[in-house]
C-alpha cells in the first residue's frame, strides 16, 4: 500500500478542485483538476479542458500513484465548471415555484390519464404513481424510481413523451 492509498478521504478532499500533478508508476505523469476521489480504491479522477474541445475525464488507479502534487487552487469559476461535469444537464436549477408548477402539471396530466398518483413526504414533493413508483424533483424521467422495471420503463416512456424527450 502506497502513500497515497494511506491517506483518509478527509485527506483526499482537500485536493478536490484543484489543479494537480500526479505521478504514477513507470513515471508515468497526468495533470487535471481533482473531480473526486474514490475512497475505497483511492482512484483519483481528473478532468481537463483541452483548448477548442470538450473537457475529458482520467481515472488514475490508486494504486499506480506514488506522487500527487497541488499546483493550482480552484476558483468558483472552475468549481462550477468542474461540478456541471457530474451534473445532468436537465439539473438547471429551478426555483421552488417552478417545481411545485411542474409537479402540479405532471400530476395532473397523469391524473387526466387516469393514472393514479398522489404526494408523499413531509412536503408532499414527491409524487407517488400507484403506490409503486415515486417521482422526485424536478420531475422528469431520470427522477423516477421503481423496484418494478416494467412499470418504471413505462411511467419513464410516458414521460419522455409528455416532456417531448425522444426515447
Amino acid at each position: 500500500m502506497n502513500d497515497w492509498q494511506r491517506k483518509s478521504p478527509l485527506d483526499w478532499e482537500t485536493y478536490v478542485n484543484k489543479l494537480v500533478k500526479v505521478v504514477a508508476v513507470e513515471k508515468h505523469e497526468y495533470e487535471g483538476w481533482v473531480l473526486t476521489v474514490d475512497p475505497v480504491s483511492a482512484t483519483i479522477v481528473l478532468a481537463t479542458f483541452p483548448e477548442n474541445e470538450k473537457g475529458s475525464i482520467s481515472f488514475i488507479m490508486g494504486h499506480a500513484i506514488q506522487e500527487v502534487e497541488i499546483l493550482q487552487e480552484g476558483d468558483s469559476d472552475m468549481k462550477q465548471r468542474l461540478a456541471r461535469i457530474s451534473a445532468p444537464e436537465e439539473s438547471q436549477a429551478y426555483s421552488p415555484e417552478e417545481l411545485e408548477e411542474r409537479k402540479k402539471a405532471l400530476k395532473s396530466w397523469l391524473e387526466t390519464n387516469h393514472i393514479p398518483v398522489g404526494e408523499q413526504g413531509e412536503q408532499g414533493r414527491t409524487l407517488s404513481v400507484a403506490g409503486v413508483l415515486t417521482i422526485e424533483p424536478p420531475y422528469g424521467p431520470e427522477q423516477c424510481s421503481s423496484a418494478n422495471e416494467i412499470i418504471l420503463s413505462r411511467v419513464q416512456d410516458l414521460l419522455r413523451g409528455y416532456l417531448g424527450q425522444p426515447r
